[in-house]
């Protein structure tokens, strides 16, 4: 494949810009570097040498040393410890841009912390140069904010993939790994280029098949996958099944108490490390959703996860210990129950009893990548764990890349809020960068949203979101538009009316989803299962929670300390005293921490029930302007994509119109309160 399609960001378009291309030729006509090659760094300058040509049509040479005649020319190196006059020191993944100035030649020189920066540097500067950038504005210095910046694929051995929506695996198919080396390296050429240093290639459900990986039969063909991926700085850790023992070992107990265990797991990471040297470790779904873990034994989380640390210890491997954990045989009738404070109190006792190469993953929220819901309180309250985020690039509950739902504003509007963990200025995002506390472990993953369909990720502006991820772990404190304006011209140019329309497009899309379909906070309006399309009460009487608590007299679920489930204690104050007062709780998670009549007033002056009527009807209507902003677009994009996106956008419009008639028309019939401006619900 070669289509704009399937090149997504990496999809330079040649300059013509006759000025622009003197300058590049010029000072990109040679690349200087007279280090030690590496496997990374033979890959940063092919990927140069490609990128120059695309876009000027000249391909670079490589000397140890300038020409005598050249007046310019592009310098690479490496340095371990990057500064300049301010002692500005980062960690091995840093790296400097600096147009200098010699005596007789001016040049541009790269340096990087590590043969993974370089590559970094380099596709930063491609970004750059696609975007046409003056001379004057190559200079950059960056370092990353997280330590860990990792891509979790749910991927399963048959070629499935659990809340995949861009078609089938392109690690796995028939029980086996794949055999198509090329479509995986240029997926580590996507991850790669926004920085994004480790992944993990199997489903968190590991299933009977994928329990197999770590065996000596099996571990030839994965660590032909981790040699794709080192060559782009990329660590590859698997999803394990904490019952293998039982499994593959023949073994009468998985306990991890259990010297014969313990043993087992030791000889089994000897095996990884000796056909993947640099492999990353295991990622761990324990005693959650049917999974198996130490609760069969009496054990808690601490206990399982440490022994399988201490089997990884001495190569510094890492065991990722998932959080998602929570009772999923519920009775619905018992009001007490409350999926929301599951993680907390399963973890919060165990704080300061996990090994230093223990990092818990902990999802965003406290339930479940839903449109909207509050920042788990878990970030924050373990001071002395490591611990990292999880997000969810795959919309699973936010459209399932059929619907344009962009999700960078929801997550940095997570990394962002302030925890109060030491006073005020103790954002989440200092929680996970590992700076707050001092972590050894650190950083951010995200559930993939890619599959073998030839735009990756089924709708093509979804890309956005597997980008904007890059880009956000390596710096929070970049903008969601400055993320989506350099997206929409590393993919379609930089025609102005181009950025500005897509750029608003994808501003606007979260929104809006949210707008017509589950009102404030309270989540979970979704067809059980397969999760897409509207059904209020689908998990309402379900053994997976409860959700709503709709009736005739009022929404949404009390968490308050003096009447409901006291999840709000959970929090440091001032945000507990906040969610915990309907007077003070935020309208867009109201329903979340209160259960209150359908003539409530909220902050914005209206009753919830208008509330619901008037997103849901507005919401449609915007998704009919997005059809009509990308129909303006024509011509101004390839055909291809312009169509596909289209469809696209047709289809989401429809399925608004569904949902605002289910949701309201539900809504109506419960409460009998009519919309005041008299607008047709059903």
């Amino acid at each position: 494949m070669n289509s704009h399609t399937y090149k997504a960001w990496l999809n330079p378009l040649p300059i013509e810009d006759r000025q622009l291309i003197e300058d590049y030729s010029a000072l990109f006509g040679q690349i200087v570097f007279d280090g030690e090659t590496s496997v990374v760094l033979e890959t940063a300058i092919k990927e140069f040498q490609n990128g120059i040509h695309t876009l000027i049509g000249i391909t670079p040479e490589v000397k140890e040393k300038p020409e005598p005649e050249a007046c310019s020319f592009f310098h690479i190196k490496v340095d371990s410890v990057i500064m300049d006059s301010e002692k500005w020191a980062q960690g091995k993944d840093a790296y400097t841009l600096q147009y200098k100035y010699g005596e007789d030649h001016v040049y541009l020189s790269l340096t990087g912390g590590s043969d993974a920066a370089v590559l970094y540097g380099i596709f930063h500067l491609l970004r750059l140069l696609g975007a046409r950038k003056p001379m004057k504005e190559l200079n950059v210095k960056e370092s990353p904010a997280m330590l860990l910046r990792m891509i979790n694929q749910w991927d399963n051995a048959d070629g499935s993939v659990e809340r995949g929506y861009a078609g089938r695996s392109i690690f796995h198919e028939n029980g086996d790994i794949t055999s198509d080396r090329k479509r995986i390296i240029d997926y580590a050429r996507l991850l790669a280029s926004v920085g994004l240093n480790a992944i993990s290639i199997n489903n968190v459900n590991v299933h009977e098949i994928e329990s197999t990986f770590i065996t000596e039969e099996r571990l030839p063909s994965v660590a032909y996958i981790a040699d794709i991926f080192r060559g782009y700085g990329i660590t590859l850790f698997l999803s394990v099944n904490f019952a293998a023992p039982l499994q593959n070992g023949g073994l009468p107990t998985a306990d991890p108490l259990d010297a014969g265990v313990q043993k087992w797991w030791k000889e089994t990471a000897e095996r990884i490390y000796t056909f993947i040297p640099d492999f990353g470790g295991f990622v761990v779904k324990a005693d959650s959703e049917h999974r198996p873990g130490p609760f069969a034994y009496g054990r808690d989380h601490a206990d399982g996860a440490n022994m399988l640390a201490d089997a990884l210890a001495s190569h510094d491997g890492i065991v990722i210990w998932r959080c998602f954990v929570y009772d999923c045989m519920q009775d619905w009738r018992d009001r007490k129950i409350d999926r929301a404070r599951a993680a907390f109190d399963h973890f919060k006792p165990l704080d300061g009893r996990f090994r230093s190469n223990v990092l818990l993953q902990i999802k965003n929220g406290p339930m479940d990548f839903q449109v909207r819901e509050p920042v788990s309180p878990l970030f924050g309250a373990m001071k002395k764990t490591n611990q990292m985020m999880e997000f969810q690039i795959t919309q699973e509950y936010t459209g399932q890349q059929q619907h344009l739902c962009y999700l960078v504003p929801q997550w940095k509007q997570v990394l962002d809020f302030d925890t109060y963990a030491e006073g005020s200025g103790t954002e989440v995002k200092r929680v996970v960068d590992g700076t707050l506390f001092g972590m050894k472990h650190s950083g951010i993953a995200a559930v993939s949203n890619i599959g073998n369909e030839e735009s990756w990720t089924g709708h093509i502006l979804a890309q956005a979101n597997l980008y904007g991820f890059g880009r956000l772990v390596w710096n929070p404190n970049v903008t969601a538009e400055e993320i989506s304006c350099d997206w929409t011209i590393a993919t379609f140019g930089n025609d102005p009316v181009v950025v500005a329309t897509i750029s608003r497009m994808l501003m606007r899309s979260w929104p809006m989803y949210e707008s017509y379909t589950a009102p404030l906070g309270v989540g979970w309006m979704v067809t059980p299962n397969h999760h897409f399309g509207p059904d209020v009460d689908g998990y309402e009487y379900s053994r997976w929670g409860t959700y709503h608590f709709a009736d005739r007299d009022g929404i949404g679920v009390d968490r308050t300390q003096a009447r409901g489930t006291g999840y709000t204690a959970q929090y440091n104050e001032p945000n507990s005293s906040q969610f915990d007062c309907i007077e003070t709780c935020p309208d867009e998670l109201l329903l979340f921490f209160h259960h209150v009549p359908y003539t409530h007033v909220l902050q914005s002056g209206k009753t919830v029930i208008q509330h619901i009527y008037d997103t849901h009807f507005t919401g449609a209507n915007e998704a009919e302007q997005m059809q009509r902003d990308w129909a303006g677009l024509v011509g101004k994009i390839d055909d291809e994509r312009f169509a596909h996106v289209a469809e696209r956008l047709g289809f989401q419009a429809n399925h608004a119109k569904h949902w605002r008639d289910v949701i309201n028309t539900y809504f109506y019939r419960k409460s009998g309160i009519s919309d005041v401006l008299g607008r047709k619900i059903f």
